[in-house]
């Protein structure tokens, strides 16, 4: 069922991509005079005249070994938000194709359907934030291009069931977009590890949450070979610094670290969901597979944000957000900021 060639758009099957020098050579040279560069270095303590590598082969080199992926099934983009625009540019018409969401979740997706003028089929999931056969049956009969399926979920926490995933991976005609920017804190096994079974599946993943490197803005999309290549064909030539990918690749050598630091914030979760629904002011704390708890407040959770606010302390308001009345998304921080946190929430109902 499932057909890339035809679901690109046609444009895009016909457009030249842009040739960039770094693109036309390869290997090593001891004097680059190709690319308009300053030969003379940079200003400040670092030198970065040199226009960086456009397809970042030293850092998907480690990260296949990471994944356990090919090298030609990654895409590193400016932060996923990247990726989520270039797909949905990838595949959708301007005022003729639509994409489709499951509210509550990430924002992005509905940004760039916006900013793209593509239309927005909402299926919202059940009270319990999961995918209802109902809404698998909507998605599966739908037209659309794209379903972007968050887990574990954003502002929610928690992982969609498997079954159900898998159900629209099967039934689903354009591409299965699944967001997994939280899946280093959540015990289930990466949808990376199913991509030869699906050529439709996308996988999206950042080193902005686990890694601890959100001032990078690096975000990873893993996929077919076929998908990437259209990708790396529509992406603007140098997306990834230099600078980013050295620090891209320190990072995924310094592998204890991180696992430290994602055990910590493991822990620092189940501090906050022991404590929290301790709180006369919590009325219900959801179950996360993430590095952040919703929680629902009573009776004013704006309110609470406000005092929140007051003390210095900022955290999310999800009490606009579709089945996220009266939440609030609390980052799991560190020790000393759990603490601050815990406490300024038990002064709340003294104030």
């Amino acid at each position: 069922m499932f057909d890339l060639t035809s679901l690109v758009r046609p444009n895009i099957r016909a457009m030249k991509p842009y040739s960039s020098a770094r693109d036309e050579f390869q290997g090593e040279a001891h004097v680059m005079l190709d690319a308009n560069e300053n030969s003379l270095g940079s200003a400040g303590p670092e030198r970065f005249n040199r226009y960086p590598d456009p397809l970042q082969r030293a850092v998907k080199t480690e990260l296949a070994k990471l994944k356990g992926v090919a090298e030609n099934q990654i895409f590193l983009g400016n932060g996923s938000d990247e990726a989520i625009d270039l797909l949905v540019r990838l595949v959708c018409i301007p005022d003729q194709d639509s994409i489709v969401i499951l509210p509550p979740t990430y924002g992005m997706y509905e940004v760039a359907a916006n900013l793209n003028d593509v239309r927005i089929e909402r299926q919202p999931l059940t009270p319990d934030f999961q995918i209802s056969p109902e809404a698998i049956t909507q998605i599966v009969a739908s037209d659309a291009k794209i379903v972007f399926l968050c887990s574990p979920n954003n502002p929610t926490g928690n992982l969609l069931h498997a079954d159900a995933i898998e159900q629209v991976l099967r039934g689903f005609r354009g591409l299965v977009v699944v967001d997994e920017a939280y899946a280093d804190f959540a015990a289930a096994p990466s949808w990376t590890t199913r991509l030869a079974e699906f050529p439709n599946l996308v996988v999206m993943q950042t080193f902005s949450k686990a890694w601890g490197l959100a001032g990078l803005r690096l975000g990873m999309a893993f996929a077919s070979s076929e998908v990437i290549s259209y990708l790396n064909k529509i992406k603007p030539p140098y997306n990834i610094s230099e600078a980013t990918q050295q620090h891209a690749l320190a990072a995924l050598q310094d592998a204890p670290r991180f696992e430290q630091m994602r055990q910590q914030l493991l822990i620092g979760r189940d501090w906050l969901a022991e404590r929290l629904p301790g709180l006369s002011i919590v009325e219900e704390v959801f179950p996360s597979d993430a590095n952040f708890l919703l929680t629902r407040f009573r009776p004013d959770a704006t309110a609470v944000y406000d005092y929140l606010v007051g003390r210095g302390i900022i955290v999310r308001n999800r009490t606009t957000q579709p089945g996220c009345v009266g939440t609030l998304r609390l980052t799991v921080g560190s020790p000393t900021e759990n603490k601050e946190l815990l406490q300024a929430l038990q002064e709340f109902k003294e104030a």
